[in-house]
């Protein structure tokens, strides 16, 4: 069985150097490793590397060295990619405050990835978008694209 791709949101680069986010900095952690053992072929996009420059200088620094470390590859943005965030916030899935969230949501699904994985609960990891990604997707010929947070598919416990 092929490894699932997954998409790496901002967030989780985040959640991982920030040691102060207790459970979900942990679960964070745990899903890097799963990442390193295979179970996962993560990539992330530009997009998520123009968000980590906006950081303060050592946390900038840590979160992007992270895409180095994993070799995490660096999917770039499209015209398609611009169509299918514009339709979601079209249909009022992501707010237009928020496009860039869905221009997450659009590389994971025009790249064909499997899952997006993202910390982000306001806009990203939510019924409402799973279901509207999920029709707006499958209307213009692409899969429903899976939503999760880091605890819903970590596998491995911590002893």
């Amino acid at each position: 069985m092929p490894k699932p791709k997954i998409y790496l949101e901002t967030t989780l680069f985040n959640f991982y150097v920030d040691e102060d986010r207790g459970f979900a900095h942990e679960t964070t952690i745990l899903l890097f490793n799963e990442i390193l053992e295979g179970k996962y072929s993560a990539l992330t996009s530009r997009i998520v590397i123009d968000e980590l420059n906006a950081a303060p200088g050592a946390k900038r620094d840590k979160m992007l060295n992270l895409i180095l470390e994993y070799d995490i590859p660096v999917l770039e943005t499209n015209d398609e990619v611009v169509r299918m965030a514009d339709l979601y916030v079209r249909d009022d899935i992501i707010p237009a405050r928020y496009r860039t969230d869905g221009l997450h949501i659009a590389i994971a699904t025009v790249y064909d990835l499997d899952m997006v994985i993202s910390m982000n609960f306001a806009h990203i990891v939510k019924r409402k978008t799973k279901i509207g990604i999920g029709s707006i997707n499958t209307l213009n010929g692409y899969r429903a694209l899976e939503i999760y947070s880091p605890m819903e598919i970590v596998e491995n416990e911590r002893d």
